[in-house]
């Protein structure tokens, strides 16, 4: 039963933190605009910056990261005085990955705005900072490496998530040290982020295929896919 308890709040913190996206509230704020009617209508953070500049995507990348950390941390927490960890000394890192699941179905499906929001790739990295700084560490320079090569941030953040549940894997076999079953549980926990993420970015795939996607650059455009 408190374990039950603890999967519901911490699920439930994840996705009513994760709701709170930054790009519709700080594009509202700074132009008193949607930024869902604007550009590609994603609420992410390469259409803000695309339609409204660095300072308003500077402000949506801080609170997106802040609200990813802070699901993760308030949940582990939780686990911690409720006494439901799952491996020896009451190690709560597994709940770290439910939250963050469901800070990404916030984003996806946000209950403030009408559960139209972004793709859940920001979010998502924000919190495997909280969860394994390791595993954000490799997922970034992947990203990087592919932007620096192609210049599509979608491609980029595709490929990426789609190492997440090896990079889970290998660093909890090879750095952590963790046993095979342990190691192979936070890979199966990663796999619904992933999987979502990357379904949220069907459309940017289409385009790929078709030769449409926009490229990224640092010059500011009013129109643009995410």
């Amino acid at each position: 039963m408190k374990i039950f308890i603890t999967l519901l709040v911490s699920a439930g913190l994840g996705y009513f933190l994760g709701s709170l996206n930054f790009s519709i509230i700080v594009v509202r704020m700074m132009t008193g605009r949607d930024i869902r009617d604007m550009g590609s209508r994603n609420a992410g953070l390469t259409n803000t910056f695309r339609c409204t500049g660095k300072t308003c995507a500077l402000l949506t990348l801080i609170g997106d990261l802040l609200k990813g950390i802070i699901a993760v941390l308030l949940a582990r927490g939780f686990c911690h005085l409720m006494n439901t960890g799952l491996m020896p000394g009451n190690d709560t890192h597994y709940i770290g990955y439910i939250a963050g699941f469901f800070a990404i179905i916030g984003h996806v499906f946000p209950i403030y705005y009408g559960f139209k929001g972004g793709k859940g790739v920001l979010v998502g990295a924000a919190s495997f900072i909280a969860v394994d700084y390791k595993v954000f560490i490799a997922l970034l320079a992947i990203f990087v490496v592919m932007l620096a090569l192609s210049r599509y941030v979608s491609l980029s953040s595709i490929i990426a998530t789609a190492y997440c549940p090896i990079a889970t894997l290998l660093m909890s076999l090879i750095v952590d040290n963790y046993a095979f079953s342990r190691s192979l549980l936070y890979m199966v926990l990663s796999l619904p982020m992933a999987a979502v993420v990357i379904w949220m970015h069907r459309s940017n795939i289409q385009r790929l295929i078709e030769g449409n996607e926009n490229k990224f650059s640092f010059h500011r455009i009013e129109i643009g896919r995410d």
